[in-house]
């Protein structure tokens, strides 16, 4: 079972007091009997100088003071005869002068201190057997006095004494332990608090606070686990942000190598086939497999035509990189953008003869957006190309211009196919593609909607894809608006 403290404490004071009070009860026991015995050898020698000085004759305060002090005395004559006494058996009192003045001592007789004038003794009476303490004198007139008190009371006053402490000392060690367990309850209290404190410090809880106060030592101790427990807690949770840090840095790392095991698959994937095309028309030109100038012209283009994918997938990972990597700041500007549409429908006008499409684009007035231009219209070539290469036989391409609160909504719309429902949060990751087996005359990497999605993010705006029956409409958003 547990000792706690105030059990300690209290145990420990209530046996100190025993073992006080028993030592005392034990030098009680053995001298109060003597102690008692010469105050009263004292009395009876005070008694016998004031009965000389009053000539033998009792007055008043003698009277008092034997009385106060359970004294008898006898006075007699020079012929013992008494002629003045306070006790009730004067002739035994009498019997034993008359033995001492002729010298018939008892051998029971014990002399304590003898005078010139006084004896005095202690002597036990054969008749009544008890035993008395008593002082014979003689005055000068030739007068005898006798003054006894029996030992039996001396006895008596020990015992009553000694059974009066041990009450007394019984009580006073129930009434201290009492005292001290409240007294202990008091004092020990901080330290139960100090002990639940330290439990839910080892669990990990600091929210619990030392609120007993105190100047002593364990006050200051109580404030020294409050600073502790606030020291401890901002240490863990430091230790946490550092865990969350570094997990998130362990997860960035692994989404990292993954993202870049993916790129360089579809790096290796994307310049296989014209690697390959190259190759393969190049050492067709050297075995000169076709002497014919037609076909040898076929052959270069498709060389060249390769080397330009090639190149321009290069210059757009490049562009990319530079905007995922948060290295290419953006200088935001107020510019026309119903003039940078027509601008990009002007470079493309060869691609929209060639495919003969139709493209619709009525705004006529200006509209001013902020952003950097020059990134705007690569956002708008890319959606632009990729209506022209997903068109279809409708050959329908057309681009609107909406403004509401502040912001202007440029959607690029072409008739063609919808894009699968489970392909549309994933058309911005880059070397996606929707459709898998893309001809040689289309060429498209997968690239493109990713540059548009990064610099959107870069613009803090949104771009976004929706289905429609008869095609897909692809949109973005700039502010128009011209406050801050």
């Amino acid at each position: 079972m547990k000792t706690t403290i105030q059990k300690k404490v209290t145990l420990s004071f209530v046996a100190v007091i025993v073992v006080c009070l028993a030592v005392i009860g034990l030098v009680e026991a053995f001298f109060t009997e003597d102690i008692y015995d010469r105050e009263k050898q004292k009395v009876i020698i005070e008694s016998w100088s004031m009965m000389e000085k009053c000539g033998g004759t009792a007055d008043d305060a003698f009277k008092k003071y034997c009385q106060v002090n359970a004294l008898t005395y006898s006075v007699t004559d020079q012929n013992l005869v008494s002629t003045e006494s306070n006790a009730e058996n004067g002739k035994d009192m009498a019997r034993r002068l008359f033995g001492n003045v002729l010298g018939m001592e008892d051998e029971q007789t014990r002399i304590i201190e003898e005078t010139k004038n006084y004896r005095l003794i202690r002597i036990r009476d054969r008749f009544s057997d008890l035993e008395y303490l008593e002082l014979w004198g003689r005055f000068d007139d030739g007068s005898y006095y006798i003054v006894s008190t029996p030992m039996q009371s001396i006895a008596d006053a020990a015992r009553i004494s000694l059974h009066f402490y041990a009450v007394i000392g019984i009580a006073a060690v129930l009434i201290s332990a009492l005292v001290i367990m409240l007294i202990t309850r008091k004092l020990v209290r901080p330290i139960q608090e100090l002990t639940v404190l330290s439990q839910r410090m080892a669990d990990l809880d600091f929210g619990t606070r030392y609120t007993s106060g105190g100047t002593d030592e364990i006050g200051e101790l109580g404030r020294n686990f409050n600073v502790m427990s606030d020291k401890l807690q901002q240490a863990v949770g430091e230790l946490k942000s550092a865990n969350v840090r570094l997990e998130k840095d362990i997860a960035e790392k692994e989404e990292l190598d993954k993202k870049r095991q993916e790129f360089i698959g579809n790096v290796s994937h994307e310049l296989k086939t014209p690697i390959a095309l190259i190759q393969g028309y190049a050492e067709g030109l050297r075995e000169n497999v076709n002497d014919d100038p037609e076909s040898r012209d076929f052959y270069c283009d498709v060389i060249i035509d390769e080397a330009t994918k090639m190149n321009k997938m290069v210059r757009q990972l490049l562009t990319l990189n530079h905007l995922e990597s948060g290295g290419d700041l953006i200088t935001m500007e107020r510019f026309d953008l119903t003039e940078l549409i027509r601008g990009v429908l002007q470079h493309e006008q060869l691609e929209i003869e060639n495919k003969a499409v139709k493209v619709i684009f009525d705004v006529q007035e200006p509209i001013y957006v902020w952003g950097e231009e020059f990134k705007i219209e690569e956002v708008v070539t890319n959606y632009v190309t990729n209506a022209l290469h997903h068109v279809d036989e409708k050959k329908v391409v057309e681009i609107k211009c909406e403004e509401k609160d502040g912001i202007v909504t440029t959607t690029v719309f072409n008739t063609g196919k919808p894009i699968p429902e489970d392909s549309l949060d994933r058309i911005w990751e880059k070397f996606y593609k929707v459709d898998k087996a893309h001809t040689r005359a289309y060429g498209g990497s997968g690239i493109g909607l990713s540059i548009v999605h990064a610099i959107m993010d870069q613009h803090q705006q949104s771009c976004s894809v929706r289905n429609y029956e008869d095609g897909v409409a692809f949109s973005f958003t700039l502010e128009s608006k011209t406050g801050l």
